[in-house]
């Protein structure tokens, strides 16, 4: 199949000499700018028209690899676009000298609409003089990310910024506060594929050093004014059992088989889903199906549906401390007379609890109290749960690893009723790019009354359908 040309570098200056200074520069917005100069063939070239910058997608010039074909930023790029100038003379200028560098290719193309300052007379290594190790994180996010996103965060339309890829809104705290800085950070650093996003996120990690950008970071996350939301990083890893304190958006099918004695199988469909800073709503379908007694045949059936509201009472994120309460009914669904339901609704509440520790670990708690409607069909019930792991990243990027352990200890408030300890060893793995599709392995081993109790094989797998569907960002 034939592939059309790319234009030239010293096409696109000669476009722009075309188009005249006076065409530029009264440009308001991308549109206006003739259509052969906007769709060159070129990496994310942004122009800064005033307010109003436009960016040209490409590959790079004809017959020549592109350096850095993501629209990774320089410093001496950002030194050139937070001027709004390059070295040397006005905008036509400054495209002409760019042909003459023997090829290169630069990422970041920006035009002057004015004369340029005095310190920009200088010679091309002589610039940039500015000094990004010293600016604070409202002049850094200002370099780096306000002529896409905005000086209030809120994010440019596109027509404003020339593709049609829609911005985040940085000010809206249901969006912002989600995610820790360390995915944030990488999509910077990295570029959108990095996350499975789109490459009109360039990347700046030959402009900007981890630091500097933690310190944009920094200044983002004042653009979100209420503190109720609690933040990503005490969002910890979902154990098997354990439930966490953080409120979130995630769908999540669980299963299990014993290892042993009767073929018993169980699992649930569990939808949460956040409201508000603080609160979540969940719904939990379980289901099961076991050997008959002849082991010939299976019997099966759907559960105790419950329905539960979840609330985080306090956060901090100095601390790394994270505590949330809910309560819980389960319906009277399931079967009682084959086994698949209790037969009487229950009353279910807890309180959870997660703490950021030193070196990427976590330790995660949870107390609960069940009390049914008709104690002849059942009983009171409480429950402790343990949760110590470490998450792993691989690389500095990449898949991150969750390998944790669980204690889980409940009895039935009955008298001469025996405490069940049991201990879960497992793993969590992000599973796409994006890292918001997972899945954990572990086996539930009991500790006690062995006699009765099985091994059982568990596993989950976990969709953030907040960050995007099950099918994105692989």
């Amino acid at each position: 199949m034939r592939t059309a040309a790319r234009p030239t570098l010293a096409a696109l200056a000669a476009a722009l000499a075309g188009l005249g200074p006076s065409v530029v520069a009264s440009a308001q917005s991308c549109a206006e700018l003739s259509p052969a100069v906007r769709e060159f063939d070129y990496p994310q070239w942004i122009w800064s028209l005033g307010k109003h910058p436009c960016i040209i997608r490409g590959t790079g010039r004809a017959g020549a690899p592109v350096n850095r074909a993501r629209g990774s930023r320089t410093r001496s790029d950002l030194s050139m676009y937070a001027r709004g100038t390059f070295p040397g003379g006005g905008a036509m200028d400054a495209a002409a000298k760019l042909v003459g560098r023997a090829g290169r290719v630069l990422p970041l193309l920006v035009l002057a609409l004015a004369s340029p300052p005095a310190a920009a007379q200088a010679g091309p290594d002589d610039w940039p003089p500015t000094d990004y190790g010293s600016m604070s994180g409202s002049e850094l996010y200002g370099v780096a990310c306000a002529a896409c996103h905005g000086a209030d965060g809120s994010g440019l339309s596109s027509d404003r910024v020339g593709f049609q890829v829609p911005l985040p809104d940085f000010s809206d705290c249901s969006f912002a506060s989600r995610e820790p800085d360390a995915d944030w950070i990488a999509v910077a650093h990295e570029g959108g594929p990095v996350r499975g996003f789109d490459r009109a996120m360039p990347a700046f990690g030959a402009a900007l050093s981890v630091d500097e950008l933690q310190r944009a970071m920094d200044y983002i996350r004042t653009l979100c004014g209420d503190g109720a939301w609690p933040p990503g990083e005490l969002n910890l890893p979902r154990a098997m059992v354990t439930e966490k304190a953080y409120p979130e958006d995630e769908a999540v099918f669980t299963y299990g088989a014993a290892l042993g004695g009767p073929g018993v199988h169980a699992g649930e469909l569990v939808y949460e889903k956040r409201f508000g800073a603080r609160n979540q709503v969940e719904l939990v379908v379980p289901f099961s199906y076991r050997a008959r007694g002849d082991a010939a045949s299976w019997a099966g059936g759907l559960g105790d549906l419950v329905l539960g509201v979840k609330r985080a009472l306090h956060h901090d994120l100095e601390r790394g401390s994270i505590v949330a309460a809910a309560a819980e009914i389960k319906l009277p669904t399931g079967d009682y007379e084959r086994g698949f339901g209790s037969g009487t609704p229950v009353w279910e509440t807890f309180v959870s609890y997660g703490q950021i520790l030193p070196n990427d670990a976590f330790l995660q708690f949870q107390g609960v109290f069940e009390r049914p409607f008709d104690l002849d069909r059942a009983s009171e019930e409480a429950a402790l749960r343990f949760v110590l792991g470490r998450s792993f990243t691989e690389g500095t990027w990449g898949r991150t690893w969750s390998p944790m352990v669980e204690v889980l200890g409940s009895r039935a408030l009955d008298s001469g009723a025996t405490t069940h300890w049991d201990l879960l060893p497992q793993f969590q793995v992000t599973l796409n790019t994006r890292q918001h599709v997972m899945a954990n392995l572990g086996v539930r081993f009991p500790l006690n009354d062995t006699a009765s109790r099985e091994p059982q094989l568990l596993v989950y797998l976990l969709w953030d359908w907040f960050d995007g569907g099950f099918s994105e960002g692989w």
